[in-house]
C-alpha cells in the first residue's frame, strides 16, 4: 500500500470498522424482502440482456457487497499489522486518536500541540507504516 492511501486508511479507519460491522451483520440477514418477485414489478417487462429474476439480483448485490467488505477488511488489517511499528510514545497516542476517529483539530487540542505539529506526527506514522521501509530496511539490514 503507498503512502497516500495509508493516509487515507487512517483517516477512514473509524468509519470502515462500523461500515465492516454493519455490513457483516447485514449479509448474515439472507431472509430478504423479495416480495417484488409476486407483486406488481413482477407483471413489467423487463430490460432486454437482464435477468429478470429479483432473487438472481439479489445474489449478484450481495456477493459484490461481499467482495466490497473483503476490501475494507483487507484495509483494516493492514494497518492492524503495522501498529506495533510505532514506538514513540506520542506517535502513539496520535495514532490512537486517528484511529478512534478524532480529527486533526480535534488531538492537536487534545495533546497540546499544534495541527502542523500534529500533521508531521501523522507523516511520520505512514512513513513507518509503509512498504517503502520496510524496503530500506531490508537494504540496509
Amino acid at each position: 500500500m503507498n503512502k497516500q492511501r495509508i493516509a487515507e486508511t487512517l483517516r477512514d479507519y473509524n468509519w470502515i470498522i462500523n461500515e465492516i460491522k454493519r455490513q457483516r451483520k447485514l449479509l448474515e440477514d439472507v431472509d430478504g424482502n423479495f416480495s417484488a418477485k409476486y407483486g406488481i414489478e413482477a407483471s413489467l417487462p423487463k430490460a432486454p440482456g437482464q435477468n429478470g429474476d429479483p432473487i438472481f439480483q439479489e445474489v449478484v448485490r450481495r456477493e459484490k457487497k461481499f467482495k466490497w467488505v473483503e476490501r475494507l477488511e483487507r484495509k483494516v488489517l493492514y494497518i492492524q499489522s503495522r501498529i506495533d511499528r510505532i514506538t514513540d510514545e506520542r506517535e502513539r497516542a496520535v495514532l490512537e486518536c486517528i484511529l478512534d476517529g478524532m480529527s486533526m483539530i480535534a488531538i492537536s487540542r487534545h495533546m497540546g500541540l499544534s495541527t502542523r505539529h500534529i500533521q508531521r506526527i501523522k507523516n511520520s506514522i505512514v512513513d513507518q507504516m509503509s512498504d517503502m521501509s520496510d524496503k530500506s530496511q531490508k537494504m540496509t539490514g
